[in-house]
């Protein structure tokens, strides 16, 4: 986990844009770090309300749910009961008689049901200790005695989120699941987690997820490791991460938030094992928490399972004063200046001596009114939300700089905090940035926002909110994040989740005086706020090395004030610790843990609706139609344009145009307005490319394809209520043919800005760079998608770049001919396919505008007929081949950025063409990244996240490592993993209860909680690859049926991984470090 802005996805209390320091855990879910480091990204928050001639409100709904009576309990007090309409839900808040703690139980009809238990626990020091606790409390505990009950729970639940997330003052443990007896058994084990800790009681457990000191041999050096130690190594790598840290402790010098909640890697090693003892037992008691239900499980039984570990406690008096948040007061006289050097390569030109430079202002030292805080949400998204928002908008065409940094307003803790500048800026432009920032807000209050601009941010808001929309992420894990957001500060914990009223007011506000509201917060919180802070970071070539050669300085210091016993004890205390990490939990101890049985699982395949209908109404395009139950009014559409007439050259221009498409203006409108168009009118509107392997017709389904046969699409998607679906359809066609393309300062301001994220995600998420490499080698697709957003677009878009701002003419000829191509193609209307997901009352409404829409969309109904591409292989393919072996060549590859760990990949292929690949690899893969590699990568090696990735269209493995502080010592570890995997096929053949959780854990991946655009999504997609229902009901079969076999087959694969490869990103030291060890790589610098 690392310091990051966080945003949550419901009501505008929940915090339109979030606060800083975040840590999480570990991952439930999704891509990337699979199912193992890095938490699930919280959806954008929907924050607030809306201005225009029809109310959302008239045609979006919550769900109805009969308000209900309060369910008691002997053990509780009802302390308050509300009716949610906003959401459609029942809250009840309890207080346990017995230890003073509350409990919030929300009854929604969601059967995806949530639960959490949040703490107070502010730190008074760096040292990181709620961070490590967050970490350390779900390695074993009274009732589950396995060495890690959470990886117990990856491996064999059916959870749809498992996490715990440290902010700056609060430990969050959260679970979901769909299924009843699952949810419990998560309660139980997360309940009993976090008050009967082993960690509080095992010092092993603090050296592992924290810090200690290792030593093999008497004339090795001493070296710190630990999970959270290098983690946080990680965060402390990344620029970005060092601005933000820099300006939440400038902006807070005198209350908890001016320390780092995740940890100081040169502060982590001084908190000792009671301290974080101590810790735990003054913050983590029942009467310092909240705990938290949402869902249609049963009232009752929450209280009582709750009440079992309640019961345990005294009411502790002292706990809940003692973890109050104190306000920082705004009492600096002027604002204050700060500069801190950030890590640059030291080959850096001139180039690469920008700065950044972030304002910072303490929002509020007192709590906002709730209309204060609606207020502060839309004139947040009016200054920042888009590109077209004014503060944004002119940064960025300023010239001063490359990207925007800081996020605005950020509002989850006890005080906001606004923060706004710029990276890449030249040192002499950094006075500039500031003075342009706080002359744009001056220009703010003094000529205030046009009407369209309020209308435009607040339909967009309201949209957001009033859709809840929250996609797999649980709907009940926003919503506890909402209350928390008041809570957790002892105030009313609904009040959070109700927006109604003000928004009302504020509707009247603006009714009656115009933009005049916003102009008042803007001089009040802002202009006339001297608590204010600069930070600017400058580049430095020496600070990597300084910092590492401080950490060996530390280390030799130690060594040397140490005699030969004590040295002996630190090298006795790593044998145990590795003996101790190395060791298999006991049958008796796996037993502690609950799990389902294989007949708890669902045997089918769920279906969603779908209805094709080919040249609807004769106008030569597609369109798929999937009706649901409810989308509470909404139509959710995409239009896919085919693309396959573009030569493969320009396939790395697509992200500038699909971009360009809709931020620059389109036919009448220049880039606000088509922005305000957008806002005012729909819930949205977004274009990317889309391109999908497909089956090949004739060829058996579940076989490795040959990776020639796909689709290539431009995708144009958005929403909108159903009466506003003929504005949706319009702006559709509207960028689809006049988006303006020739805006040369636009586009080298998009290209600085891509350039500059770009160089930001290798250093910050090298494990997606290395990913992307490896697959590039083995597969086209793998190959075109990293020309197109691999670390090879980040030389794509320097030369775009420079082609840009040189020879404009020739790239816009480019772009131009992009559109041209894709629109007066003679099968243009035969590569159209517009997906519709509503219900049948959408379905209705929208009919005629279907019929509209269809018939002025670009090309000619009776053109030509595509390709078919499921017969025929696609035209990039060929071409795609031929520039692999030189583009993309089978060699070990380093990529040489300023960092403090590594992330290390290795791949290959374990499948060959028309080889069939069954089920039973989802177990498997699943199964060695939680088991194996979690244990050698995570548990011993001490990286932050170790697991693998297989997908069964190519046939690519791969394994992959984040923060890890090894290099070499990693990939021997990836070179052990078939051996121990024919070690756990042998070990399954006499231990069926290992081998159903692994199944259970493969099948809960598969069995996500979906939002009605998701269902739509998945169904579409399936279609779109040709993938009939029978193949998929035969690969979860084969989950099912996993049998030991199947693991030795994977294994004996594995052994074999043909033309394997690998790609790190790391630095230069480390590299220097590997070659020594034997693992030479060719390398490149990347910054």
């Amino acid at each position: 986990a690392t310091v990051a802005r966080q945003t949550g996805a419901s009501a505008f209390r929940i915090a339109a844009s979030s606060s800083g320091a975040f840590t999480r855990r570990h991952a439930s879910s999704g891509s990337g770090l699979a199912n193992l480091s890095r938490g699930t990204t919280m959806g954008p928050s929907a924050a607030s309300t809306c201005r225009s001639s029809t109310s959302l409100a008239s045609t979006m709904a919550a769900p109805a749910v009969p308000v209900m009576e309060a369910v008691s309990h002997p053990s509780y007090e009802v302390v308050q009961t509300d009716h949610i309409t906003e959401f459609g839900a029942n809250a009840i808040l309890y207080k346990h008689k017995k230890t003073g703690a509350e409990l919030l139980s929300l009854s929604t009809d969601d059967d995806n049901k949530c639960f959490g238990i949040t703490f107070r626990t502010p730190p008074t020091d760096s040292t990181g200790v709620p961070h490590i606790l967050e970490h350390s409390v779900l390695c074993g505990s009274r009732k589950y005695t396995t060495k890690d009950p959470f990886v117990q729970l990856l491996q064999g639940s059916l959870q749809t989120f498992l996490n715990a997330f440290t902010y700056p003052d609060r430990t969050c443990y959260v679970v979901a699941s769909q299924n009843t007896k699952d949810f419990y058994n998560l309660i139980n084990v997360y309940a009993d987690a976090v008050f009967h800790p082993r960690a509080i009681s095992d010092p092993m457990v603090h050296a592992q997820e924290g810090w200690h000191l290792e030593l093999e041999k008497l004339e090795d050096d001493l070296t710190y490791k630990g999970v959270v130690y290098n983690e946080m190594k990680g965060v402390y790598s990344s620029p970005d991460s060092l601005l933000q840290r820099e300006a939440q402790q400038s902006i807070f010098p005198d209350n908890t938030y001016g320390v780092d909640s995740g940890g100081d890697p040169t502060d982590i090693p001084n908190l000792s094992f009671e301290q974080f003892r101590d810790f735990h037992g003054k913050f983590y008691h029942p009467t310092n928490s909240r705990i938290f239900f949402a869902g249609d499980d049963d009232v009752l039984k929450r209280l009582e399972l709750m009440d079992e570990y309640l019961n345990d406690f005294e009411e502790n008096k002292e706990s809940r004063p003692s973890s109050q948040i104190q306000w920082q007061k705004k009492r600096f006289a002027e604002p204050v200046k700060v500069r801190h050097p950030y890590p640059v390569s030291d080959n850096g030109g001139e180039d690469k001596e920008t700065h950044m430079i972030m304002l910072n202002w303490l929002v509020n030292d007192e709590p906002l009114t709730p209309k204060d805080e609606i207020t502060a949400t839309i004139l947040d998204h009016m200054l920042m939300g888009t590109s077209s928002s004014i503060l944004r908008k002119t940064l960025m065409e300023s010239g001063l700089g490359d990207a925007i940094t800081g996020g605005g307003l950020m509002n989850e803790l006890l005080q906001g905090v606004f923060s706004v500048g710029l990276k890449g800026v030249k040192p002499e432009n950094v006075d500039k940035v500031e003075e342009l920032i706080v002359d744009t807000l001056t220009k703010v209050a003094e000529e205030g926002f046009s009407d369209d601009a309020i209308a435009a941010s607040m339909n967009t808001i309201e949209f957001d909110m009033r859709e809840f929309n929250t996609g797999s992420f649980p709907k009940g894990l926003s919503l506890m994040l909402g209350t928390m957001r008041e809570w957790i500060y002892d105030r009313d914990p609904t009040d959070a989740l109700k927006f109604e009223e003000p928004l009302a007011e504020l509707k009247e506000r603006i009714a009656s005086d115009g933009s005049a509201v916003f102009q008042e917060m803007v001089r009040d919180l802002l202009l006339n706020n001297m608590h204010r802070t600069s930070v600017e970071m400058y580049p430095s070539k020496t600070l990597e090395e300084e910092v590492l050669n401080d950490e060996k300085t530390r280390l030799s210091k130690i060594k040397e004030s140490l005699d030969e016993d004590a040295l002996q004890s630190i090298i006795d205390k790593t044998s145990e610790l590795k003996a101790l990490q190395a060791s298999e939990d006991s049958v008796e101890d796996r037993s502690t843990i609950p799990s389902l049985e294989l007949s708890d699982l669902k045997q089918e395949v769920t279906e969603y609706p779908i209805a094709v209908t080919e040249n609807e109404a004769d106008t030569g395009v597609t369109v798929v139609r999937h009706e649901l139950g409810s989308t509470s009014g909404i139509v959710y559409a995409d239009l896919a344009v085919d693309i396959s007439d573009l030569s493969i050259e320009d396939v790395p221009l697509l992200p500038l145009f699909t971009r360009l498409m809709k931020e620059t203006g389109a036919g009448e409108y220049d880039s606000v307005a088509l922005s305000r168009r957008i806002g005012t009118h729909t819930g949205g509107v977004s274009v990317s490319p889309l391109i999908s392997g497909v089956n090949q017709k004739g060829a058996k389904e579940g076989t490795v394809t040959t990776g020639e046969h796909f689709v290539t699409k431009l995708l144009i998607s958005g929403k909108a209520t159903a009466d506003k679906t003929d504005e949706l359809f319009g702006i559709f066609d509207l960028i689809l043919r006049d988006a303006k393309l020739d805006s040369q300062a636009k586009i080298i301001e998009m290209l600085r800005e891509a350039k500059a994220m770009k160089e930001s995600g290798v250093q910050g998420s090298g494990h997606a760079t290395v990913n992307a490499r490896i697959r590039s080698r083995y597969s086209v697709l793998g190959y075109i998608g990293e020309k197109m957003s691999g670390l090879s677009s980040l030389d794509t878009v320097k030369a775009l770049l420079d082609q840009a701002e040189n020879d404009f003419p020739s790239l816009l000829a480019r772009l131009e001919n992009i559109r041209t191509t894709i629109i007066a193609s003679r099968s243009c209307r035969d590569g159209m396919i517009l997906d519709l997901t509503g219900d049948a009352s959408v379905f209705e409404k929208i009919e005629s505008s279907v019929d509209t829409f269809l018939n002025q969309l670009p090309g000619d109904a009776n053109g030509d007929k595509l390709q078919d591409f499921y017969s025929e292989p696609h035209p990039w393919a060929a071409q795609a081949k031929a520039e692999m072996a030189a583009e993309a060549p089978l060699i070990d590859e380093g990529f040489v950025v300023p960092t403090q760990v590594s992330y290390v990949g290795k791949g290959g292929r374990l499948y060959e063409e028309g080889e069939e690949v069954s089920g039973s690899t989802a177990v498997v893969s699943k199964f060695l990244g939680t088991g194996y590699m979690w244990d050698n990568v995570r548990v011993i090696g001490g990286a932050y996240g170790g697991f693998c990735q297989f997908q069964p269209r190519d046939g690519i493995f791969a394994f992959l490592s984040y923060r890890d502080p090894n290099l070499a010592g990693t990939i021997d570890v990836y070179d052990g993993a078939s051996k121990a995997l024919l070690q756990s096929a042998a070990d399954l053949e006499n231990d069926p209860d290992a081998l159903a959780t692994a199944i259970i854990g493969a099948i809960g991946d598969m069995d996500g909680a979906l939002s009605p655009d998701q269902k739509g999504a998945v169904q579409f997609k399936r279609w779109l690859i040709n993938e009939s229902p029978e193949q998929r009901q035969k690969y979860r079969d084969e989950v099912l049926n996993t049998k030991p076999s199947d693991f030795k087959e994977f294994a004996e694969r594995l052994s074999g991984l043909k033309d394997a490869s690998s790609a790190v990103v790391s630095s230069k030291a480390a590299f220097e470090d590997a070659n020594t060890a034997g693992k030479s790589f060719t390398l490149k610098e990347v910054m």
